[in-house]
């Protein structure tokens, strides 16, 4: 008889928390949406969005982002 092993991923939700990982995420994300808030109305077309995208974007609580980030 074959010794069968089987192993699945570790899966994101079962990782350790780490809160500095979080912290330094957290810091980022603050960062990246206030810059986003300062762009002129130049630098918003140069990059394809509008001045109310860029509100919506830079108002959002820092717990929502996209999902690939979680990882």
């Amino acid at each position: 008889m074959a010794l069968l092993d089987i192993s699945a991923p570790r899966s994101a939700s079962l990782r350790p928390f780490n809160l500095f990982a979080f912290a330094a995420r957290t810091a980022a994300l603050y960062r990246q949406r206030a810059a986003l808030r300062r762009l002129d109305a130049d630098a918003l077309r140069d990059i394809g969005i509008s001045r109310a995208e860029a509100t919506a974007e830079a108002q959002r609580p820092v717990w929502d982002v996209p999902h690939n980030w979680h990882n």
